[in-house]
């Protein structure tokens, strides 16, 4: 069946009547619990099910949220939240701006896929309408730099010839079907075969909705190439009001960069390598200082004239060096040491270094009362904590262990 959506893309609102309305349950697309509606098929609808690439149409029944289309044979189900009565004259609302998104995406595809493949011989093998980009699978293992500026160069002409886009019903049978493009017919499909002619340019089957002109794209911008799957090429790209966002979006982003960098757009790369550079700088000198604070930590304790079997410290600022190089100054033959850094309540990390006996025994204690893993060998056991508020639990835990070793003779 070929639906109303699919003989005019451009058609926002529809009266049509309920078929059947039956309960059901919604899978939410990021995960979670389903999500408790009902089914519902009408006559025919504006709101397109997803396929070909394409995603599913928004909208109204009557003032009902549509939350999902599908295709189910020759059906379009529609997922609402609350039931409708069959037989009942309902008048659907289209989310437009979301529909014309797709609409100038998947145009947009079907005439760089084309010109690829006339250019440079690039057959696509599939293709993605995405949230924020859409995507291409080219059949080659690269495409040049060169090779996309041409390509969009190209595609920006058509636009401006405004070529125009028809679209074709034939039947199942029709012998002219084999002479167009095609990635085949779903298993259950019924009904006439839809193709989408871009003027001298492209004749492909298509069960999507498209414009009318590739005016109707305004712009198309080639965002470059990814490395895809064995001997692929991803081609990402913008099509239409998505070159404008994205446009709004930089420059706004170049506005804040202006502000906080006090100079022009044209200094802002070299505003930021100086910055990382002077960051790597400091960092390196705060490493230096982290570690010769662990020197006199560690000297100050052997410093004392009877040095103590537990060594307990905690330091917000630190890192595994930080807590390895005082258990390397303090020794760990005779002296058990529980250090941590990080935060003093939540995230942070640990060290249980001491003597090999004792530490394999207490470091997965330790590890469990602090909520973390870790793991050791050789007197040390050192891991990731979640819960560093229970510290003060680990050290009379250690407290206890020591209180109950035997003073050597």
């Amino acid at each position: 069946m070929v639906f109303r959506c699919q003989r005019d893309s451009w058609a926002r609102q529809f009266t049509t009547r309920v078929v059947s309305c039956r309960a059901a349950e919604l899978q939410p697309e990021g995960g979670g619990e389903p999500v408790p509606g009902f089914q519902v098929v009408l006559e025919d609808t504006i709101l397109f099910p997803e396929g070909g690439g394409q995603p599913d149409d928004r909208g109204l029944i009557g003032d009902v949220p549509v939350l999902r289309v599908t295709r189910r044979g020759p059906e379009a189900v529609h997922f609402v939240p609350a039931a409708l009565e069959p037989g009942t004259e309902v008048l659907l609302s289209l989310d437009w701006e979301r529909r014309f998104d797709h609409m100038q995406q998947h145009s947009g595809q079907h005439l760089i896929s084309a010109i690829a493949e006339q250019m440079f011989g690039f057959k696509t093998t599939s293709w993605e309408l995405g949230r924020q980009r859409s995507v291409i699978e080219l059949d080659t293992p690269m495409v040049t730099a060169e090779q996309v500026e041409a390509l969009e160069k190209s595609v920006n002409e058509k636009i401006r010839d405004r070529v125009p886009v028809t679209v074709r019903e034939l039947a199942a049978g029709d012998p002219e079907i084999e002479t167009v493009k095609s990635r085949g017919l779903p298993d259950d499909h019924v009904g006439p075969v839809r193709i989408v002619d871009i003027k001298g340019i492209d004749s492909n089957m298509c069960c999507g909705t498209h414009v009318s002109n590739l005016s109707d794209l305004q712009v198309i911008k080639l965002l470059g190439v990814e490395k895809g799957k064995k001997n692929k090429t991803n081609l990402v790209f913008l099509a239409g009001n998505r070159v404008l966002k994205s446009i709004e979006q930089s420059h706004s982003t170049e506005k804040a960069l202006t502000s906080l960098l006090k100079n022009g757009p044209g200094e802002h790369v070299e505003a930021v390598r100086r910055l990382q550079s002077s960051v790597k700088l400091l960092q390196k000198n705060n490493l230096n200082l982290l570690r010769d604070i662990a020197v006199l930590i560690a000297r100050d304790f052997k410093s004392k004239p009877a040095p103590r079997q537990l060594f307990v410290l905690h330091r917000k600022e630190g890192d595994s060096e930080f807590m390895n190089i005082i258990a390397n100054e303090i020794g760990t033959e005779e002296t058990l040491l529980f250090l941590t850094v990080g935060d003093e309540k939540e995230a942070g990390l640990f060290l249980l270094a001491g003597p090999v006996e004792a530490v394999e025994n207490l470091g997965p204690r330790v590890a469990e009362l602090l909520g973390g893993k870790g793991a050791g060998k050789r007197g040390r056991f050192q891991g990731k904590a979640t819960k560093m508020s229970r510290r003060g639990e680990v050290q009379a835990l250690l407290q206890d262990f020591v209180s109950h070793q035997k003073p050597e003779s």
